[in-house]
């Protein structure tokens, strides 16, 4: 493909390169140029595109786009733009045959409940017989095969790509979490999106986006269009304090969700076990029963969101009762480990305040009445916003019974000054707590307290399978790690419950 027609309908201050110079292949890092490649200069948070130039060239890159001006020695061989995202999703999208326009998008924004409710959606889809392709914080499904997700939100480049896959596949549909750095970069700039989903709003990425301002405006964003016209369909949590200001853009069709008895999908009764939960929903089409392996007043929100959603598009209500049934877990969110222990131990990616009250809650509408204890060991990410360290530790202190603090995701600070971000807040509880910097060693003691019918919650890492410290980046999954140390602790499928003698109470 001409460089010039790879350039159509994007804003250009100046085309210095040959318009006529064939293109095979574009990229924003220079590791992937080949010769014939148009490479794309981006100024990210922690790499500069410009600094590798020289190496996309020496690669055989033809020309380089940028936001800024053409260095003299380079200026043949140079194409600016007024946005460099902009430029990279137009161009593209044309490079690509704009796969976008053959799919049927849905977008979730939200602090919590994206990747249930995008799991939700793509099974609901599935039930309703269409291939939808999933893209979110644990993986990317594509229709004929799945990859580890390495950003919740994917560069536009490689969303295209992977759209034209999913395209290829017979795919009709896409489920995305719409993280809100990828809103405010402008990494979904030109998607047109068929409905936007908007789940809650609580602390998190202050540290990016500064104050909930802005943290708002970037979630915003999706329902208002990028470079596209709004969402048909505009899907809202209407608990949360923030769905009002949702409600005045001015999209052609809206749908509430929540507890709130104003809400259009909600609660009529619930019920719930270790098994899962059963609910009747009422809905603008009227009450229908559903049911879910998954468990908590958090997942049943997340239930709602993707009721409303495919209610929404159209999508039969036993269409929609069949995709909720059928999905038999989340990886990382409220993951039960079973080594046959006579406590539930659950595995959560709570990582912030909020998450982490939540599945507390649940986890404490599941402990054994009276007697059973809840038992948290939690962390906070180093490198990361300092001002909800305090909050999560008194989340975790004021509703269990036990919070072991330990070290999450520390990476370049220092794992016990982190820690003592979050004790502030943990010894405002007054609650009993242990601190271990090791995450293993905190797991083991976790376990060590716990006693039939209490519940033990690891929360934080969830689904990821690596702990990032300032030097390196290790393997720590804490499934496995829950996993093998119940089993170093003598349970396996042939221990009794109970087995162990049950000292007195904390």
């Amino acid at each position: 493909m001409k460089l010039g027609e790879l350039l159509e309908g994007v804003p250009s201050l100046e085309i210095g390169a040959d318009a006529a110079r064939n293109v095979t292949s574009l990229a924003y890092d220079s590791r992937l140029v080949e010769a014939g490649t148009l490479f794309f200069a981006i100024q990210g948070e922690k790499a500069d595109g410009h600094n590798y130039i020289p190496q996309a060239l020496d690669r055989g890159a033809v020309a380089i786009v940028s936001e800024r001006p053409a260095p003299a020695e380079l200026t043949a061989r140079w194409v600016q733009v007024a946005k460099i995202r902009r430029a990279l999703s137009e161009a593209a999208r044309i490079f690509y045959g704009h796969p976008d326009a053959r799919l049927q998008l849905v977008g979730i924004t939200g602090t919590n409940g994206k990747t249930t409710t995008a799991f939700l959606l793509e099974s609901v889809f599935r039930a309703s017989g269409v291939l939808a392709g999933l893209f979110g914080t644990i993986e990317y499904r594509l229709g004929g095969r799945t990859l580890s997700a390495l950003n919740t939100t994917p560069e536009s480049l490689d969303l295209l790509a992977y759209f034209a896959e999913l395209v290829k596949a017979g795919g009709s549909a896409a489920v995305l979490e719409a993280s809100s750095h990828a809103l405010a970069q402008e990494r979904l700039w030109g998607f047109h999106f068929a409905a936007a989903l908007f789940t809650n709003l609580t602390r998190d990425h202050l540290d990016y986006h500064k104050d909930f301002e802005n943290y708002f405006a970037a979630k915003r964003r999706l329902f208002e269009g990028l470079g596209t016209p709004p969402p048909e369909l505009a899907v809202i949590n209407a608990d949360d304090p923030w769905a009002a200001r949702l409600l005045e853009v001015p999209n052609p069709r809206r749908i509430t969700y929540g507890f709130n008895s104003g809400a259009q999908v909600k609660v009529k009764q619930f019920q719930q076990n270790l098994s899962g939960l059963r609910a009747t929903l009422e809905t603008p089409e009227g009450y229908f029963d559903v049911e879910s392996s998954l468990v908590g007043r958090a997942n049943l929100a997340n239930i709602l969101a993707a009721t409303a959603t495919a209610l929404g598009l159209g999508i039969a209500r036993e269409k929609i009762q069949e995709g909720i049934a059928g999905l038999a877990a989340v990886p990382g969110r409220f993951e039960r480990i079973d080594e046959s222990q006579p406590f539930l131990v659950v595995v959560d990616y709570a990582h912030t305040d909020d998450a982490l009250r939540n599945v507390l809650k649940t986890a404490r509408e599941l402990a054994a009445p009276s007697s059973g204890a809840l038992i948290v060991v939690f962390g906070c990410g180093g490198d990361r916003d300092r001002t909800k360290r305090p909050l999560m530790g008194e989340a975790a202190g004021s509703l269990s019974d036990l919070a072991v603090l330990t070290s999450d995701n520390p990476r370049t600070e220092d794992p016990i000054l982190i820690m003592n971000d979050a004790l502030v807040g943990l010894q405002r509880t007054g609650k009993p707590y242990v601190l271990e910097v090791d995450r293993e060693a905190a797991i083991r003691k976790a376990f060590v307290e716990a006693r039939e019918g209490d519940v033990v919650v690891l929360a934080g890492k969830g689904h990821e399978t690596y702990q990032i410290l300032k030097e390196r980046t290790i393997p720590f999954d804490d499934r496995e790690v829950a996993r093998r140390m119940l089993r170093e602790l003598g349970f396996s499928s042939e221990a009794v419950a109970g087995q162990r003698g049950t000292p007195a109470r904390r």
